[in-house]
């Protein structure tokens, strides 16, 4: 009965997932995405628009994530290089964040 459950609510996890993979696509003309564990906490779903615009979503295991892209039918890549990658746009944000993490980068306020 537990093992029922548990499938019952990471059904309705990855439809949930779908539909904002889905979304993401629609609103991007298009999307890829790239699906890593993270440990504990699950899968990370990362997404990149046909537009160059990125994000990201985390899922409780590996199987819904993979499960959500399925449902969502985008293609999905091994791994988040290449051609693939060199797909996302950056902006100023992106940019000030990262320098932001470095030692005596801009402070993002």
């Amino acid at each position: 009965m537990a093992d029922t459950k548990q499938d019952e609510k990471a059904e309705r996890t990855a439809a949930r997932l779908a539909k904002q993979i889905s979304a993401f696509s629609k609103e991007h003309g298009g999307a890829e995405g790239q699906v890593a564990y993270i440990g504990e906490r699950g899968a990370r779903i990362v997404l990149v628009g046909e537009d160059g615009g990125w994000g990201d979503l985390v899922a409780p295991s590996v199987a819904v994530a993979e499960k959500a892209v399925e449902k969502a039918g985008i293609t999905v890549h091994e791994s988040f290089d290449g051609e693939f990658a060199s797909k996302v746009t950056t902006g100023r944000y992106e940019w000030t964040r990262m320098a932001g993490i470095q030692v005596g980068g801009p402070k993002n306020g």
